[in-house]
C-alpha cells in the first residue's frame, strides 16, 4: 500500500490586534457563540466558529468505506507500529469482521522502542487501551486529539505514571503520536461518527513495530522480548479472527478472548490469574497462525538474519515526512503539517536508526544451538 503524507492547505491567518483588553475580548466570544456570527472581530482563522471538530469525514474516505461495506457509524479500531511510523484505522463491516480502511503516516513520535513506564521519559506508549468519547479532545493544542488512556489499569498497577498521552494533529512529540492536522481530523471524525452510531469505545493497540516474522527474528535477543511476546498474543487474536479481542489483566501481562471460569473471581492485574476459559476454536485460529510465522522466524534465524537492538536519537517520522524535512526543512514541513506548531527535534527526526547486533546467528552457532537442545530448534525463552 502506498502511503502519501497528509498535508495540511496553506491559508493566511490574521493575528489580529494583540493589545485589545481581554474583557470586550471576552464578551465579543460570548455574543458571537449567541447570535450564531460567521467569524470574530480580532481573531485568528483557528477560533471556536470554525469547529474542527465537526469536520465531515472527505468523501474520497466515504467512498471508500461504501466500496467495503461500512457506514460512518460502525465500530473503528486503530494499531499503531512505532518502528514503521504508521497508524492504520480499522473498521467494522456489513459481515462483522473488521477490515482495514487506511493507514496513515505519523509525523513524529519520541523515545525509543518499548514501554513507557514513567512520566517524563519521553517514550510513547505501547499496549493495549480503551478510548471513550470523554476523551476526545476537540480544544487541543495540536488541532485535535484523543486522550490513549495511559497507564491502563496493568500499567498502574505496575507503577506506571504518565499523563496526557494523546494522538494528536502537528508533527511534534514528547510521548504522544503526532500525525499532522490533516490526517488526526479525518481520524476523530472517523471516531466521533462511530460515537454517534452508539459505540460505548474503541480498542486501540500500539506495538513497537509490525509483528512479522522477520521483526520478530530482528527483535529475537531484544530486553523487552518478554513484553512484546505478550504483545504479539494480542496482535495474533485480532488478525486471526479480524475483531478486537476482549482483555483481562492479570498476572502481570494481558490475557486475550479468556474470560474467568467463575464470574464472581477477582481480577488483579499483578496477581496470578484465576482460572481462565477461552473459546476452543479461537485459540485453534490463533494457535493456526503462530505456528506459520514461528516456522517463518526458524527459517530466518537458521538463514542467518541477527538479532538486533534499534536505537533512535529520539524517535521516529515516516520516511515520507523525513523526505520534506531533509528536502525543504523543518519551516517548511511545520507549514504543511503543523500550522504555527514547531516540528519537534528535527535533527533527531533526520538521524537513522542504529542497529545494533545483538546475536549473529553463524552456521556454528546454529549448530551448537541444534546440538545443545538435542536436535531440536527453539524459540528463545519469552
Amino acid at each position: 500500500m502506498i502511503i502519501q503524507p497528509l498535508l495540511r492547505p496553506f491559508r493566511n491567518r490574521t493575528s489580529g490586534n494583540r493589545t485589545s483588553p481581554r474583557a470586550p475580548h471576552r464578551l465579543s466570544l460570548v455574543l458571537s457563540l449567541a447570535i450564531g456570527a460567521a467569524s470574530l472581530a480580532g481573531c485568528s482563522s483557528t477560533t471556536v466558529t470554525e469547529r474542527r471538530d465537526l469536520a465531515p469525514i472527505p468523501q474520497a474516505l466515504l467512498t471508500e468505506m461504501q466500496s467495503k461495506g461500512m457506514t460512518p457509524a460502525d465500530p473503528i479500531l486503530i494499531r499503531i507500529f512505532k518502528e514503521e511510523s504508521e497508524l492504520e484505522v480499522w473498521k467494522r463491516d456489513r459481515t462483522g469482521r473488521y477490515v482495514l480502511l487506511k493507514t496513515y503516516p505519523l509525523c513524529r513520535w519520541s523515545g525509543q522502542l518499548g514501554p513507557k513506564r514513567r512520566e517524563g521519559d519521553r517514550q510513547a506508549p505501547e499496549g493495549f487501551y480503551t478510548v471513550r468519547r470523554h476523551q476526545l479532545n476537540p480544544n487541543s493544542l495540536f488541532h485535535l486529539s484523543f486522550d490513549l488512556g495511559f497507564p491502563n489499569a496493568l500499567e498502574r498497577a505496575q507503577g506506571y505514571t504518565g499523563t496526557a498521552l494523546m494522538v494528536h494533529g502537528a508533527c511534534t512529540s514528547s510521548g504522544c503520536f503526532a500525525m499532522t492536522d490533516s490526517g488526526v481530523s479525518e481520524v476523530y471524525a472517523l471516531a466521533r461518527e462511530a460515537f454517534a452510531g452508539g459505540v460505548e469505545s474503541f480498542q486501540v493497540q500500539s506495538f513497537p513495530f509490525r509483528m512479522t516474522p522477520r521483526n520478530l527474528a530482528r527483535h529475537r535477543r531484544n530486553p523487552h522480548h518478554g513484553f512484546w511476546s505478550n504483545l504479539r498474543e494480542g496482535n495474533d487474536h485480532f488478525l486471526a479472527m479480524n475483531r478486537p479481542p476482549d482483555l483481562t489483566m492479570c498476572g502481570g501481562r494481558y490475557r486475550f478472548n479468556a474470560r474467568p471460569l467463575e464470574m464472581s473471581a477477582r481480577i488483579d492485574p499483578v496477581r496470578a490469574c484465576p482460572e481462565l476459559q477461552a473459546d476452543a476454536s479461537v485459540e485453534a485460529a490463533v494457535a493456526a497462525r503462530r505456528q506459520a510465522d514461528d516456522a517463518q522466524v526458524h527459517q530466518l534465524v537458521q538463514g542467518g538474519l541477527p538479532a538486533i537492538r534499534v536505537e533512535f536519537s529520539d524517535g521516529g517520522m515516516h520516511a515520507s515526512f523525513q523526505e520534506i524535512l531533509q528536502r525543504d526543512g523543518p519551516e517548511r514541513l511545520r507549514a504543511m503539517t503543523s500550522g504555527r506548531v514547531e516540528v519537534s527535534r528535527p535533527q533527531a527526526a533526520v538521524v537513522p536508526p542504529k542497529e545494533v547486533v545483538l546475536e549473529q546467528s553463524t552456521a556454528r552457532d546454529r549448530e551448537a544451538h541444534r546440538a545443545a537442545s538435542g536436535g531440536r530448534d527453539s524459540m528463545p525463552p519469552s
